[in-house]
C-alpha cells in the first residue's frame, strides 16, 4: 500500500474526519462473528475515538509520523480498522504482504500471531480481537498489548499528511464496487480480505459498513433486512 505523499487536506485520515463530522451519531462499522456470536456498532465518533487514541500511542508513544512503515498483519475486524485508520492519520505507510523491516507491527489473534515472525520491527503490539475489545489473557513475549496501551492515549488528533495514492484509489474502487454515498454495505470479510475493499472504498465513499466475519450465508437475508443493507460484497 506504500505510495507518495498526499496532502493533510485530502489524506485518508481528513477524510473518515470529515466524515464523522457530518454525523456523528451514524453507525459507521457494524461488526459480526457468526462463529462466536459477537456484534459490536460503532457510531462514527466511537470509531474516531479509537482512531485518535492509535494516531496518539503511533505518535505519542511511539515517536513514529509521516513516512514510517507500519505492518498491520490483522485479518478484517472492527479493532483492525482502528489500527489502520490510526496509521494513516499519522501519516504513516502500511506496508505487506511480504516481510521487510518496519517500525512499528500489529499482530493477532492469539493463534495468528506466527505471522509476525519473519517481519523485523521496532514496536510490536498484539490483539485479541475479542468481544467487548478485552485485551489479551497472556501478552505473548515481545509484544505489548494494544487495547491495554491505546486507552491510555488522547481522544483527538488532527490527521497528517498521507499516502497520495490511497483516496483516489479507494474512490475508483468504491465505482467498481457499485458502493455510493448513503449506501449500508454488507461486506463478506472472509471474500473482502483487502482493506481497499472492506474498509476504505465504502468509507471514503460516504457508506457505512455492516462487516461479517465467517458469514453464514443463511443469515444473509435477515441480516440485510435487520441491518437495512442496500449493497451486499460477498463472493
Amino acid at each position: 500500500m506504500a505510495g507518495s505523499a498526499g496532502s493533510a487536506a485530502d489524506s485518508v485520515g481528513a477524510r473518515f474526519a470529515a466524515a464523522v463530522a457530518a454525523d456523528p451519531a451514524r453507525p459507521l462499522i457494524t461488526w459480526y462473528d457468526d462463529v462466536t456470536g459477537d456484534r459490536a456498532e460503532l457510531s462514527g465518533a466511537t470509531l474516531a475515538n479509537w482512531v485518535a487514541k492509535t494516531a496518539n500511542l503511533l505518535v505519542d508513544g511511539c515517536g513514529l509520523g509521516p513516512g514510517d512503515r507500519a505492518a498491520v498483519l490483522l485479518p478484517p475486524h472492527w479493532q483492525t480498522a482502528a489500527v489502520l485508520l490510526g496509521c494513516w492519520s499519522a501519516g504513516m505507510v502500511v506496508v505487506g504482504p511480504e516481510p521487510e523491516p518496519v517500525d512499528v507491527l500489529f499482530a493477532g489473534p492469539a493463534e495468528s500471531l506466527a505471522v509476525a515472525e519473519p517481519w523485523s520491527a521496532g514496536d510490536r503490539y498484539a490483539l485479541a480481537l475479542a468481544p467487548l475489545a478485552a485485551p489479551l489473557k497472556t501478552v505473548p513475549p515481545g509484544f505489548a498489548d494494544y487495547v491495554t496501551e491505546v486507552r491510555g492515549y488522547g481522544d483527538h488528533f488532527t490527521a497528517y499528511a498521507g499516502d497520495g495514492q490511497l483516496v483516489p484509489r479507494a474512490l475508483a474502487r468504491a465505482a467498481q464496487l457499485g458502493v455510493g454515498a448513503d449506501d449500508r454495505v454488507l461486506i463478506d470479510a472472509g471474500a473482502h480480505g483487502d482493506p481497499v475493499d472492506w474498509l476504505l472504498a465504502p468509507l471514503l465513499a460516504g457508506a457505512s459498513i455492516v462487516l461479517c466475519g465467517h458469514l453464514d450465508p443463511d443469515r444473509v437475508p435477515g441480516r440485510v433486512a435487520a441491518e437495512k443493507v442496500t449493497r451486499v460484497l460477498a463472493p
